[in-house]
């Protein structure tokens, strides 16, 4: 068979078996206690910036939502007006925490009928939407604990956000911290869990099993857990599924499970191209990122070959390396942005690697604990 056709056969047949075609992470919506100061905490602490609003001056009577935005990465913090709204119950249980990681899609009416044809319990049926912008539809199923995925098809829509939403215009938009797009969003499920939802990802969603970790590759002296990473056909979404491991004492998923009150999204990761500056400017403007030992770069460069940063400013600001077969990611994890133990984010810089860091396991996940010891959970 010719060069061209043997890559034609390929193709149509990868196409078949992609059944749910993504282009992306569209946005994550937190639900929240207060939209309007987490909107500007994450303005003034992240970078990002005002993009969109609904509430009772576009004629929603039941919350009230602030969108930001910073590249690729949108956000959307909702509030209940009421306090016997769903979104004020979720917060009650929860505490603040992501409810939607919506999808972006060519076709949310077929990613609907695909996904529940396979097993999917429906969230949202395919909703049309429209506005003097133009038209979305919206569709969505469940996932995990109160998670849900959201269909977005916007490719006929040129309005700042969704139809119900007016544009939010500020005098205060600081500038960006460099954040540029979703990486991955893991979530924590709970004992004896995460095959089942890695099945629900398989079957559901046609997703494959790229990475798995269990509780030798992700342990300390005191706790464990297992984790495998859900992929996407053309791999621009990634889910890694966290579940408990037995240990000595209480991990730090057992410990999300305990705050949340349930499954749900433990961490969201979040790309730049200079971490370093990234870091520095998150870290000036207020966030908290966790303490790793000086001992971990002694001989970091003898673990991981050679890196393009200069190790000095890594250690300062407690940046960890890791190299895989394809090249090095640099990452550091922040401390929990809510009260409660359970939300934080990842800062992570792909230099060619494609893992997640499972060098540097050991050492995030110490002091992880030190935290968790801090707080008298572990």
């Amino acid at each position: 068979m010719p060069i061209a056709a043997a890559t034609d056969a390929r193709e149509r047949s990868a196409a078949i078996i992609d059944f749910l075609p993504l282009q992306g992470t569209d946005y994550v919506e937190f639900y929240v206690g207060n939209a309007k100061q987490a909107a500007h905490y994450y303005k003034s602490a992240f970078g990002f910036q005002s993009l969109a609003y609904s509430g009772p001056e576009t004629g929603n009577r039941e919350t009230v939502s602030y969108v930001v935005r910073q590249n690729k990465l949108t956000f959307v913090f909702t509030t209940a007006l009421r306090p016997d709204h769903p979104v004020a119950a979720h917060v009650h249980l929860h505490g603040d925490g992501v409810k939607v990681l919506a999808l972006r899609v060519d076709d949310a009416a077929s990613a609907w009928k695909e996904t529940t044809a396979r097993g999917g319990r429906s969230y949202k049926e395919p909703t049309m939407l429209c506005d003097q912008w133009g038209e979305v539809t919206l569709s969505g199923i469940h996932t995990y604990g109160e998670t849900v995925h959201l269909f977005v098809e916007r490719k006929d829509y040129q309005g700042p956000f969704l139809p119900g939403f007016r544009e939010w215009k500020t005098a205060y938009n600081p500038p960006s911290t460099g954040l540029l797009y979703v990486d991955h969003s893991v979530g924590n499920v709970g004992w004896h869990q995460m095959n089942p939802w890695v099945g629900f990802y398989q079957d559901v969603m046609g997703f494959r099993n790229i990475l798995s970790f269990d509780d030798k590759d992700i342990s300390t002296e005191y706790s464990a857990l297992m984790s495998k990473v859900m992929s996407n056909g053309n791999g621009f979404v990634k889910f890694p599924i966290n579940e408990p491991a037995e240990g000595k004492k209480k991990s730090q998923v057992e410990e999300f499970l305990d705050f949340y009150r349930g499954e749900g999204v433990q961490h969201v990761a979040l790309a730049t191209n200079d971490i370093v500056g990234t870091v520095t400017q998150l870290r000036d403007r207020g966030v908290e990122f966790l303490t790793i030992p000086s001992s971990y770069y002694r001989d970091l460069l003898s673990r991981v070959g050679h890196i393009d940063e200069d190790l000095a400013p890594l250690e300062e600001l407690g940046i960890l390396v890791d190299r895989d077969d394809e090249g090095y990611l640099l990452q550091i994890f922040t401390k929990p942005v809510e009260d409660r133990p359970t939300v934080f984010f990842e800062i992570i810089q792909r230099k060619g690697a494609q893992s997640f860091g499972k060098g540097n396991f050991k050492a995030l996940f110490e002091a992880i604990e030190l935290e968790q010891d801090s707080r008298g959970n572990l």
